[in-house]
């Protein structure tokens, strides 16, 4: 089965053709980072008008990249939800009239789902069942994954997100958009322990996280007299790293141990972040655990997640809605997801 993914819940058109037997044929995202960075953060009008302009050109280019018309496709799949709701109407409407024009089944998937599954298209994918850490600039999350579908939540940010967080940082500090890659790299050039920077939640007791605190002892920061930005930038932004790294492994670790599972995925474009995976990697070693990512490009929001999510589904038994009708979920919790198969 070819199935083409088609991805644009907020700044990145996103499309992939995804075989069952030879796995990705293609995949390409477009970033719309240039566009928005004038405004220092995302601007949804402007966001559904490029998907518009960029998606059936992406769609013709992994087409021929893949070998393959469209024509040739079994199904299509796309983001339905979460994420904003002008710019999930751009890849709906063209998913479902793609679909009605090849009489192809279209299968409405959700966005968490396609990061959750995602390092099950690297070269060594973990096996069910497994802890999920998802952190994005939208969401914070710890979850156990039994299978396709069948997804547990063990905790949360009560506030925000991490990338939310890592944004945010940048901005206080003085750095353009996007700002979370930007604070990751000013982190690099800095040196640690100059700043007392809280752990939110960290002694909780249990999985769910809190960011805002850490933000806000950061505006503390910079707001104080004795703020230099060329001389304490870097180590500030070195300091918040640490902090959030250090909640981060800590949570992912107590849910490894508190359910008796051994693999830990990491998804979401935080989990590009090179300390988050040192920290990791190292802590879990010596437990005798295995984290396992998505290959770099596929960390942020991306068509090949969601073409592989909708083939896992269809290969599942999980048939399309049949009706082609345009159907968005600007909120769209993970829970309410059913596994294939499961009426409802």
């Amino acid at each position: 089965m070819r199935v083409l993914g088609i991805e644009t819940s907020c700044d990145e058109t996103g499309v992939a053709v995804f075989d069952t037997e030879r796995g990705l044929l293609g995949h390409c995202v477009h970033s719309q980072i240039e566009l928005h960075a004038e405004y220092g953060g995302v601007v949804p009008e402007l966001a559904s008008r490029d998907h518009i302009r960029r998606l059936p050109v992406l769609v013709r280019q992994v087409l021929a990249a893949s070998a393959c018309t469209a024509g040739e496709l079994d199904a299509i799949a796309y983001t339905a939800g979460p994420g904003l709701a002008g710019a999930l109407l751009v890849g709906a409407s063209f998913a479902e009239s793609l679909g009605l024009s090849l009489g192809v089944p279209v299968l409405p998937v959700h966005h968490l789902e396609g990061h959750l599954l995602s390092p099950l298209l690297a070269a060594e994918p973990p096996e069910f069942p497994f802890i999920a850490l998802l952190v994005s600039g939208g969401h914070t999350q710890l979850m156990r994954v039994i299978g396709v579908g069948e997804y547990a939540l063990l905790g949360e940010t009560l506030d925000d997100a991490a990338g939310e967080a890592f944004d945010k940082t940048a901005k206080l500090i003085g750095l353009g958009y996007p700002g979370g890659p930007e604070l990751a790299r000013l982190a690099e050039t800095g040196h640690g322990g100059r700043f007392r920077l809280p752990r939110p939640m960290l002694h909780s007791g249990d999985l769910d996280f809190s960011f805002s605190g850490l933000k806000t002892a950061v505006l503390n920061v910079v707001s104080g007299r004795e703020w230099q930005p060329e001389r304490d930038a870097a180590d500030l932004a070195t300091d918040f790293q640490e902090a959030v790294v250090e909640v981060l492994t800590a949570k992912a670790l107590k849910a490894l141990e508190q359910t008796g599972l051994s693999r830990l995925v990491v998804a979401g474009g935080v989990g590009a972040n090179r300390k988050l995976r040192q920290r990791l990697d190292s802590s879990s070693r010596r437990k005798g655990w295995k984290v396992y990512y998505p290959e770099p490009e596929l960390c942020t929001d991306n068509g090949a997640m969601i073409a592989f999510a909708g083939a896992r589904r269809f290969a599942a038994g999980q048939a399309g809605a049949g009706s082609f009708a345009v159907r968005v979920f600007p909120r769209w919790p993970l829970a309410d997801l059913k596994a294939p198969g499961v009426p409802g």
